[in-house]
């Protein structure tokens, strides 16, 4: 089965006069929508949007595996165990939020920054706080979030280009950037595909595309 959530369809919230624009894929913050609230432990997608300057302050998570891919610009990160960091396009950022860290994200530059946000949710809550960064992850290489039994594949395709979509119980793709076909499903930028039990299935590029694929061990 195949279900797909189109771009337009997203939950918007943010501060616009904060220079905040933030797209929701799952029900989120005052967007509440009960048959929307997670697929398997992926529990948000969001497409986020600073202004240079723009950010979101010092706040608390825990019990969430936050995975962030920077689409264009630098996203500054600082959180409670000391570490900041500048995240670009083509690192893979993962907070593990345990039993509770605070953090903050900010776009410092001077051009506008655009990243998706991804939460997960771990299998058992609690532990310590911990954090990586891997700079200018190689395509098609797997990022293991061990916690919450998931997978992170990042594709990049040229034009006409295949590529298989993991074979597993479940898989959430959300389209990057670029058009592809899903089956028998037409993804643009932004649209996400929640698939469960598709063996043998492909994406295939209409145009170049970066695409990134959850693979989902539970569903």
């Amino acid at each position: 089965m195949i279900s797909v959530r189109r771009a337009d369809g997203r939950y918007r919230g943010g501060d616009a006069a904060a220079g905040i624009e933030s797209l929701h894929a799952f029900s989120f913050g005052r967007f509440y929508d009960p048959d929307n609230l997670r697929f398997g432990p992926v529990l948000a997608c969001n497409e986020e949007r600073l202004a240079p300057g723009a950010g979101f302050g010092e706040h608390p998570h825990s019990h969430t595996e936050i995975v962030t891919w920077v689409v264009e610009g630098e996203l500054t990160h600082r959180d409670s165990t000391g570490r900041a960091t500048v995240v670009r396009p083509g690192d893979v950022q993962h907070l593990s939020s345990a039993a509770g860290v605070r953090h903050e994200e900010r776009n410092d530059g001077t051009a506008p920054l655009v990243f998706v946000q991804m939460w997960l949710a771990p299998r058992e809550p609690g532990g310590t706080p911990s954090y990586e960064i891997v700079r200018g992850i190689a395509d098609s290489t797997p990022y293991a979030v061990l916690a919450s039994g998931a997978l992170l594949h990042v594709r990049r395709l040229a034009p006409g280009e295949r590529t298989a979509v993991p074979d597993a119980p479940g898989v959430y793709v959300h389209v990057v950037r670029g058009e592809v076909d899903l089956g028998p499903e037409r993804l643009a930028p932004g649209d996400a595909a929640r698939t469960t039990d598709e063996p043998a299935l492909e994406a295939i590029a209409r145009t170049g595309a970066e695409l990134l694929f959850w693979e989902l061990n539970e569903v």
